[in-house]
């Protein structure tokens, strides 16, 4: 990745981060599918009237819908709801770097360097440290329902760098086409339709101050950027900038919810942020610009050592 395409990413990471501190404030009393399903419907409408389809099968929108956002955030807001703190589910969330590395590996043929194997695995070693300090007062299934919403990302990464869509912001509000309704039909299954009214009489200006933030910040742009980044760049290179998502989150909770974090989730931020430095470290002799041959044959009058060789003149 080049240095604007790394910037990016830090940009993302630092969103999403914040994205986990906003989804917790403005749910409220709102079932947590039906605020998921209102998110999206934010994300979709006007934007699938202003924004073309990528030229990719309908059947490809459909699969990075269904795992990128339907299945992620069907769980993860589900499992903030059963009461995973902020902090902790955007930690767990990115059990999904693991997942898409493996499944990239396995199905795109995409095989991580050394050091991007070195560093998810101290990053991920990052997040074990923080689990342990924090998982002992979470439920057991809001654990679990964060992990399925990790593995989802995942897959819905790979589905999406396979498709290598150049516009990003497309391939979001398209796939988004496929979320809000399923979501919906959930919500009325699990939480049944007097929940639902209810969650809509209760959605007042916090619901709706995190749903535009939510929808447009962290869908249109975080997701429209990040999936650009995953179209031109191998997906080993990409998701680990993502690692950084956790120290945000971890961070705004502290000073916004008061959620102040101990001795491990301090430690283990700071080997989560190694990690993604290792990770994103150029290999040696990566800097050589391609298509460049020196010549290291000896020095003859009229030319310098080094310097490549010239073509041959053609005879007319």
């Amino acid at each position: 990745m080049n240095r604007r395409d790394s910037l990016l990413a830090a940009l993302v990471a630092s969103v999403w981060g914040f994205n986990f501190v906003v989804i917790d404030w403005g749910m409220g009393e709102v079932p947590p599918l039906l605020f998921c399903a209102l998110r999206f419907v934010a994300v979709v409408v006007p934007a699938v009237w202003l924004v073309p389809r990528p030229a990719v099968r309908w059947r490809t929108l459909a699969a990075v819908g269904a795992f990128m956002s339907l299945g992620q955030f069907g769980f993860l807001y589900v499992a903030m709801a059963a009461g995973l703190p902020p902090g902790l589910a955007a930690l767990v969330l990115q059990a999904q770097v693991v997942f898409t590395i493996v499944i990239a590996a396995g199905v795109l043929r995409e095989r991580p360097t050394t050091g991007q194997v070195a560093g998810v695995l101290l990053g991920s070693a990052g997040l074990v440290v923080v689990a342990v300090g924090r998982g002992g007062h979470v439920p057991l299934a809001a654990l679990v329902l964060c992990l399925l919403g990790a593995l989802s990302w995942g897959v819905g990464n790979v589905v999406s760098r396979a498709a290598k869509v150049p516009g990003g912001l497309g391939l979001t509000v398209w796939s988004a086409t496929v979320v809000p309704v399923p979501l919906l039909a959930l919500s009325l299954v699990v939480d049944g339709p007097a929940a639902v009214s209810a969650g809509i009489a209760a959605f007042g200006w916090q619901a709706a101050a995190s749903t535009l933030y939510t929808a447009g910040l962290a869908s249109l742009v975080g997701y429209g950027v990040f999936n650009t980044l995953l179209a031109r760049n191998a997906s080993a290179a990409v998701v680990p900038w993502v690692l950084l998502a956790p120290v945000v989150a971890m961070g705004t909770a502290w000073l916004l919810l008061d959620q102040a974090p101990n001795a491990a989730e301090a430690g283990g931020g700071l080997v989560l942020v190694a990690g993604v430095l290792v990770a994103l470290r150029r290999p040696a002799g990566s800097g050589r610009r391609p298509g460049l041959t020196l010549d290291r044959t000896p020095c003859t009058p009229g030319r310098r050592r080094g310097w490549p060789r010239r073509p041959a003149p053609v005879a007319r």
